[in-house]
């Protein structure tokens, strides 16, 4: 490919879109030729001098991008991303995928048939602490038990965005899928059932909406994991935050700072402290190894993890990476939890 620079269309400037525009902003190899959001948002210095478009449709039209940033409310990303990618785009576009599994499956046959490269936002793939996690829970084998959540009590423009989000996608999906994402890294096993359930504890979301919700997925390995996401000012403090994986030889597992606050966006990424736990023991019973504790140094905030997420897409692009595990990842990490949502609506057990 050329090495001009990809012309973007950023559409979507809350939290996470801003930060890509701000990513695209700085890498040399992006050009930003248009913002798109329905209102008119206060934008940082770096993005000053750009317009903001009120309408996808036309932007696209109009200003022809090699690559279109999805980062809208999750019932828009399906539509845009295959209006995006028919008009000839790559597409980098926020997780979730969709709000269907079946709209899902629509975005990846589209990238496949028009030749497109499809990027979905799962941070966490870019992550070094992440990906060492990943490594050690492989190392150690399975079958695994996966416990996993991510609370955040929420207030003022916070809880705003989460009431919004809620409109159409309740925590355990939209927060979800990246934490199932990375248990299917770790085992590899097809998952075969999904257990959820839900409860609403606020007035302040609409009567079939919940906004704690629990899920249980079982894998053909014998592997089994659990996930929480509870969003709102009720929400506790205690035990917000838990990423941990045991198998037959041990375990492995993010210490969180013990001051460390729910509603901060880089508690989400930041690992502070990985744990191994190796379960072999000697002649006399106790323990062959202490545990070791691996000092996560120089971890990358929120924003930096956002460029380099963006790097990645520009190297996707430019050396034609096949994409279709990626693809085929996001897709599954979404069915799961969408069976989950299913499952806490009906109070069954949903096979896959």
């Amino acid at each position: 490919m050329s090495e001009l620079p990809l012309k973007v269309l950023v559409a979507g400037l809350g939290n996470m879109g801003m930060s890509h525009a701000l990513s695209y902003a700085a890498n040399p190899g992006f050009e930003i030729i248009g913002l798109v959001n329905r209102s008119k948002p206060v934008l940082p210095e770096q993005l000053s001098g750009y317009q903001v478009l009120p309408s996808f449709d036309d932007a696209l039209a109009e200003l022809k991008p090699d690559l279109c940033s999805i980062n809208t409310y999750p019932d828009s990303h399906a539509a845009f991303a295959i209006k995006a990618m028919e008009a000839g785009c790559h597409v980098f576009v926020e997780k979730p995928l969709a709000t269907t599994v079946a709209d899902a499956e629509r975005v990846v046959a589209c990238a496949r048939a028009n030749g497109r490269k499809l990027v979905v936002g799962y941070i966490l793939r870019y992550h070094p602490s992440w990906m060492k996690l990943i490594s050690l829970a492989r190392e150690l084998g399975g079958p695994y038990v996966f416990r996993m959540n991510l609370n955040q009590q929420s207030s003022g423009k916070t809880w705003d965005t989460h009431k919004a989000l809620m409109q159409t996608t309740p925590p355990i999906v939209d927060c979800g899928v990246h934490y199932v994402d990375v248990m299917c890294q770790i085992t590899d096993a097809k998952p075969v059932s999904v257990r959820g359930m839900g409860l609403r504890l606020s007035d302040e979301i609409a009567p079939d909406m919940y906004n704690y919700g629990h899920l249980q997925v079982t894998f053909d390995d014998d592997s089994i994991g659990w996930y929480e996401a509870g969003w709102g000012p009720m929400i506790s403090e205690t035990a917000f935050f838990v990423k941990d994986v045991m198998s037959p030889k041990g375990s492995v597992s993010i210490v969180m700072d013990p001051n460390a606050k729910s509603d901060d966006i880089d508690t989400h990424t930041k690992t502070s402290t990985i744990r191994l736990h190796k379960a072999a023991t000697g002649p006399d019973g106790k323990f062959m190894e202490p545990d070791q504790f691996l000092q996560m140094e120089g971890e990358p905030g929120h924003q930096e993890l956002c460029d380099r997420e963006q790097a990645y897409v520009l190297k996707a692009i430019r050396e034609d990476i096949d994409l279709n595990r990626h693809m085929t990842d996001a897709v599954q990490s979404l069915r799961i939890c969408l069976a989950a949502d299913e499952s806490a609506r009906t109070g069954r057990m949903v096979d896959l």
